[in-house]
């Protein structure tokens, strides 16, 4: 307030000067006497020095006597050494490779079905059965011939040992029965494909087709069965990564249509990097948490691929830039009892970022004082009065 009444003095002495000294000025200009103007405009611009000086004067005794200062309000955080865990993060889709479709091997009218959806099945249970045709008839009549063939061959070899008839007899009766034998095991491996088995314990997702349906061999298909204990999220990592991402790295798995996040780790990483978009494969493990996670079930994975174990962790919205790049924040020293201390400018070196915080390598200690809300109205060696 003592600084603007002064100013406010000031400004009407000039006023009154110059309201008593426009008469002369004007008569000075009217005379059109070029030396008399220039000699007037000499005694104003010393007056206006004059003046210029006397208000520094003042300025400075008013800074040395007002115990109020207006300095800038800033706050701080506190550097500290902290765990800091860096997270690349991409897209996948839950998979198992125990889901797949059955279809008959067999063409013919599937006679039945023996399970039904959401059924627990064990491996090699039987399914389904399709007609097979009469081979179940051409069978008894083939393992008939056989038993005959064996019969014999088993005769015939006994006398043979015996010394007793031709050896072409004892060829002939071998050969027969191995003919007969291998009738009998071709037809068995056919009436195999007129049944559908499970080829692993799961369980029943979907029976496509009906019983009594015709299906075709390889056409049609006839039920799903899906194993749950051996799911995985397969994703393609940029290979820029290739050094920091590795089998056993910590893995955070979020699944936003359920709203849960798991912990699990890399269980399999590729081996061969894509040409087409230069990225490589990662597997990750995803137990079936009861049953709620499913195959195709979008998820975000966040891969560990950096870990610094004191790192100093800083917000982003208090580091500034300057022409030639450099980026920099303000720190406080000499902090007094009043809370008043200085502010330092002090270039620093960022790493990672994740969410709203970046990692600085280089140019903060355990230990500082950083400016946090003020940062950007600060200048470098200013006092500032902090709030916290």
């Amino acid at each position: 307030m003592k600084k603007i009444l002064t100013i406010l003095f000031i400004s009407l002495l000039i006023i009154s000067c110059g309201q008593n000294s426009s008469k002369s000025i004007e008569k000075i200009i009217e005379d059109k006497d070029l030396t008399a103007l220039r000699a007037k405009r000499t005694e104003v611009v010393g007056q206006q020095q004059e003046i210029a000086d006397q208000l520094k004067q003042i300025d400075e005794a008013i800074a040395s006597l007002d115990t109020v200062k207006k300095l800038p309000l800033v706050t701080t955080i506190m550097a500290k050494d902290t765990l800091f865990n860096h997270y690349l993060e991409l897209q996948g889709n839950v998979e198992t490779k125990q889901n797949i479709v059955l279809y008959p091997e067999m063409s013919g009218i599937l006679t039945r079905v023996y399970v039904k959806e959401g059924q627990k099945v064990t491996r090699g249970q039987l399914l389904a059965r399709i007609d097979d045709g009469g081979l179940s008839q051409q069978l008894s009549q083939v393992e008939v011939q056989a038993q005959l063939a064996k019969t014999t061959f088993d005769r015939q070899k006994r006398l043979w040992e015996q010394k007793i008839g031709s050896e072409i007899q004892y060829l002939e009766a071998k050969t027969n029965y191995e003919a007969q034998q291998n009738a009998v095991n071709q037809i068995k491996r056919q009436l195999a494909k007129t049944t559908i088995n499970a080829p692993f314990s799961g369980v029943i997702d979907d029976v496509i087709t009906e019983q009594g349906s015709v299906v075709s061999a390889g056409q049609n298909q006839v039920i799903r069965i899906v194993n749950l204990n051996d799911m995985y999220i397969e994703t393609e990592v940029p290979e820029r990564y290739i050094a920091s991402i590795t089998k056993g790295k910590n893995v955070e798995v979020y699944f936003p249509v359920l709203g849960k996040t798991i912990e699990t780790k890399v269980r399999q990483v590729g081996n061969y990097i894509n040409p087409n978009n230069r990225s490589f494969m990662v597997e990750v493990g995803i137990p079936s948490n009861g049953g709620t996670i499913k195959p195709n079930l979008t998820a975000k994975v966040k891969i560990n691929d950096y870990t610094n174990e004191k790192a100093i962790l800083i917000p982003q919205s208090i580091i500034s830039e300057n022409a030639e790049g450099d980026q920099y924040t303000y720190v406080t020293s000499g902090k007094d009892a009043q809370n008043i201390a200085q502010a330092n400018r002090v270039v620093i070196k960022t790493g990672k970022t994740q969410g709203d915080l970046i990692e600085v390598i280089n140019g903060l200690n355990n230990g500082d004082a950083i400016i946090s809300e003020g940062a950007r109205s600060v200048k470098d060696g200013q006092k500032v009065k902090i709030l916290n």
